[in-house]
């Protein structure tokens, strides 16, 4: 039979295939969370998150360390409460000791402009009811918000953040934080917006290891569906986006990411900036548990995740798989 057209000779070898590959994952495009505690030394187990720990600086710095040299120059740090510290309004955000400003001044202190220190910037962990934003009549307002947000983002960049991502999802964050870092001499502090982030079932691990969930309490939202996107929507995203473009942002974020690679798509279509994706806590702990029981193989099923979001149109991935990826040369 002569069939001219055979796409499976590029498939023949496995250099081949890679020869002909349209889309990679390199290590400057990973991003690797942390989740910092706010004492010198110490490191805890998440259980939901086989893997993930949360971290004193000293252990920060260490695992930090370890990954530049599995070439991971990129962190997003996300700050755990002390006792004592969480309030209606989350005031404990802004303070220069928190567990954010102090692992953001260590590893710069360390590391310098070897690594890149991007700081996530929310009310929830901070708040006693786990909302991102200040509650009024059983409401979680947005506009009082705001400043609240500016000020923890500020305590960020003074620290030595650079990169700033607000992941409240409160209309005119991105204004807000933009004008006060202009104000005090930190413009050219980048911001990622968490831009289109949904209100969705992945994130549950994730607020077990970061003390975040919405409090029970009947007079307070049971969810955050009022200022997180409705799952069900698409057009609603390139809304999102574009208001934060408009706002300042520098780099547009999608959150999660395997649900939501057609938002990826969409996003990217429709800007000029750098497009980041999230592979959030419950997509990491579905794939650990999958693997535990033997029921996946993890490093094809991690691969094969992480080039979607890049086939989809992500420059940026965000992933807890990223230093098991790495090490273990999956990508």
């Amino acid at each position: 039979m002569d069939l001219p057209q055979r796409p499976r000779r590029l498939r023949r070898t496995p250099v081949l295939r890679d020869l002909v590959a349209e889309n990679r994952v390199h290590p400057d495009q990973l991003v690797m969370p942390h989740f910092c505690l706010n004492q010198e030394s110490g490191r805890e187990a998440i259980d939901s998150m086989p893997g993930i720990e949360r971290l004193g600086r000293k252990e920060l710095v260490d695992q930090v360390r370890d990954d530049l040299a599995l070439g991971i120059r990129s962190v997003l740090l996300f700050g755990l409460a002390s006792a004592g510290e969480k309030n209606a309004t989350g005031t404990h955000s802004s303070a220069n000791d928190g567990a954010v400003p102090l692992a953001v001044s260590t590893l710069k202190a360390e590391f310098g402009d070897r690594i890149n220190v991007i700081t996530d910037v929310c009310l929830c962990a901070y708040t006693d009811h786990g909302h991102c934003g200040v509650i009024e009549d059983g409401e979680v307002r947005n506009d009082p918000s705001l400043a609240l947000l500016a000020e923890m983002a500020l305590a960020h960049a003074v620290a030595g953040a650079d990169v700033i991502a607000p992941s409240d999802m409160m209309d005119g964050r991105i204004d807000a934080i933009r004008e006060v870092l202009d104000d005090n001499g930190y413009e050219n502090i980048a911001i990622m917006s968490y831009s289109a982030k949904y209100a969705s079932a992945y994130y549950g691990p994730f607020r077990d290891a970061a003390d975040s969930a919405p409090s029970e309490s009947s007079d307070v939202p049971k969810d955050r569906k009022t200022y997180q996107m409705d799952a069900r929507n698409r057009r609603e995203a390139r809304r999102e986006a574009s208001l934060d473009e408009m706002e300042g942002a520098d780099i547009l974020m999608v959150k999660p990411g395997l649900a939501y690679l057609d938002i990826i798509a969409e996003v990217e279509r429709m800007t000029d900036l750098p497009v980041a994706v999230y592979n959030v806590s419950g997509e990491y702990s579905m794939v650990k548990a999958a693997a535990e029981r033997g029921w996946i193989d993890e490093p094809a099923v991690v691969s094969e995740n992480l080039h979607a979001f890049a086939r989809a149109g992500a420059d940026i991935i965000i992933t807890y798989h990223a230093r098991e990826a790495l090490a273990g040369e999956w990508i």
